[in-house]
């Protein structure tokens, strides 16, 4: 009989501590799981995949208007956001579902309350109850950031959006990320007046600079209205229910709903981290080793808690990692280079690699090669909006260092380029595979 209740206690159900209580269990491990909220975490629930269902209504708003220069009598319409919110909610109920199943069809209990650690090998839930276990596992994810300015409780986060009785009429997004982006594009084609500000001057920092540039081309002419060098001094709410934004470089905004899109923050408070030594770092996330292992030997902590690539794959693949190595005897570790990552804005933007910048810093001299297109589906319906492909290369040894892509469908298209970018293939590779016509894909192999 072992000394503990579990071998491991999971803090958090969303995807990197769903995948490491699963795989553990499947090692043979007793596992308990505490989650206060919905069990699928931030990505299913509120995050990447509502937000997704949201972006494909949202294309339809253009795919009406293009299909009339295709030979489609499209009569007038109109769009119901209670109808699109409601079925995307109830898919979001039938996800949480499934990944509830996943963990009892693998024996893993579930407690739908929170825990925190109050000793050694041991958790306390809300309840009162007392759990041990031999390893107790950290995965509860991050929050979204609220800058703290007064009226700032008048706004609302990504988390709410979901959930909006109706589009507002006016919109102000505050933030630069891909978060703001995202929901700039899903506000404006749903018929929202959208201003997106920002405390600097530019979008997206992390993506290569021409994409950033032709995203505010596209985005200016859509009608999204962008607003740089702001910062909030202060909300206030008007006797007519309006919100009135003051900031700085800027007049003020009258405003229906202020949502902010400021960044994320890890889920620390309240689960008994400091007193039980695990250390935290200067931007408030769990410092861990290169196998999650935190600065206590029987805790550990994967996803966006411990803040190292905040994206859902990155968390599934820690949380497989960390089984792997504690429960399944192979130790295993992360390669966090050449991560793929998408903007789902309109148009989106898919990265692999090192942006033409970094490679020049990093590398020295570099190749670039380019194609700005006009893809074939936008000239037969009158649209102007323009797709750019761009590949960076290590000149000495023609080698495929960053793709870079904005246009229909890059992030679907990424996905298979990226393999070759992590294989480390060549410029020469890719010129020696065969197009395939017509496509916006097959610019990739005829860049100039």
């Amino acid at each position: 009989m072992s000394e503990y209740d579990y071998d491991l206690f999971t803090i958090g159900a969303g995807s990197g501590g769903v995948r490491a209580s699963r795989v553990a269990a499947a090692h043979g491990a007793r596992v308990a799981v505490a989650e206060e909220h919905r069990v699928g975490g931030t990505c299913v629930i509120r995050g990447c995949v509502p937000k997704k269902m949201l972006v494909y209504g949202a294309h339809f708003a253009e795919d009406l208007e293009d299909a009339k220069h295709f030979g489609w009598d499209i009569p007038e319409c109109t769009f119901d956001w209670v109808k699109l919110r409601d079925n995307v909610l109830s898919d979001v109920d039938r996800l949480n579902g499934l990944y509830t199943q996943t963990l009892e069809n693998h024996e893993v209990e579930i407690f739908h309350e929170r825990a925190r650690i109050t000793g050694p090998h041991e958790v306390t839930l809300s309840s009162g109850e007392r759990k041990t276990a031999r390893i107790i596992l950290v995965a509860t994810g991050a929050r979204p950031h609220v800058p703290d300015c007064p009226g700032h409780d008048l706004g609302i986060t990504s988390n709410e959006a979901f959930h909006l009785d109706a589009i507002p009429k006016r919109i102000l997004i505050a933030g630069a990320g891909y978060i703001a982006n995202e929901f700039a594009g899903i506000f404006n084609e749903f018929g929202a007046r959208v201003t997106l500000i920002n405390r600097s001057d530019q979008l997206l920092r992390s993506y290569d600079e021409s994409l950033r540039d032709r995203l505010l081309q596209i985005s200016m002419f859509k009608g999204i209205d962008f607003r740089f060098n702001a910062d909030f001094r202060k909300i206030e709410k008007n006797a007519d229910g309006s919100l009135t934004v003051h900031m700085s470089n800027h007049d003020p905004l009258e405003v229906d709903c202020v949502m902010f899109a400021t960044g994320r923050v890890p889920n620390i408070e309240g689960l008994g981290l400091e007193d039980a030594g695990v250390e935290i770092d200067e931007k408030g996330a769990i410092s861990v080793d290169e196998y999650s292992k935190t600065s206590v030997d029987h805790v550990y902590a994967v996803g966006d808690v411990t803040n190292r690539v905040q994206l859902t794959p990155v968390a599934i693949r820690e949380g497989q990692a960390f089984a792997d190595t504690v429960f399944g005897g192979k130790p295993t570790t992360i390669d966090y280079n050449c991560i793929p990552s998408a903007v789902f804005s309109h148009p989106p933007i898919a990265a692999v690699g090192m942006t033409e910048a970094q490679a020049r810093n990093e590398l020295g001299a570099v190749k670039v090669y380019t194609s700005d297109f006009r893809p074939m589906k936008n000239v037969v319906a009158h649209r102007n909006e323009r797709a750019l492909y761009k590949m960076v290369c290590e000149a000495d040894t023609d080698r495929v260092v960053g793709i870079h892509m904005i246009g229909p469908d890059a992030p679907e298209i990424m996905q298979a380029a990226a393999v070759a970018v992590k294989a480390r293939l060549t410029k020469a590779d890719f010129d020696a595979t065969v197009a395939i016509h017509p496509t916006m894909s097959e610019e990739l192999v005829l860049l100039k």
